[in-house]
């Protein structure tokens, strides 16, 4: 299992409406992550700062394995119009950098 950090950033003044769009994940997109090797996603904001952490299986074949899948498109579609920076589904992204960990 593998946990990954990511970091994304809101448009200016779609807070709100990020926080609403979230409040409810759709079905098949939902089915579409544990399927792909996802067993959490959590998001914190602070300001327009999102940052992420998802436990799955593996990073990289998840995201490849969600780049064209239906669900995730209208999904990703959806974000870009909140996101200042466009999300890469390529799979070759690796998530930010662990510096330290309490053992």
């Amino acid at each position: 299992m593998q946990r990954i950090a990511l970091r994304t950033r809101l448009e200016p003044g779609r807070e709100a409406e990020y926080e609403q769009v979230h409040a409810v994940i759709p079905a098949e997109l939902d089915a579409a992550l544990r399927e792909a090797g996802v067993h959490s996603w959590r998001i914190w904001r602070d300001g327009l700062d999102l940052f992420h952490v998802v436990e799955v299986e593996d990073y990289r074949a998840m995201r490849r394995a969600l780049r064209d899948h239906p669900a995730n498109v209208a999904w990703q579609a959806r974000m870009s119009e909140l996101l200042a920076v466009e999300d890469d589904y390529s799979g070759e992204d690796t998530g930010l950098r662990q510096v330290w960990e309490l053992p």
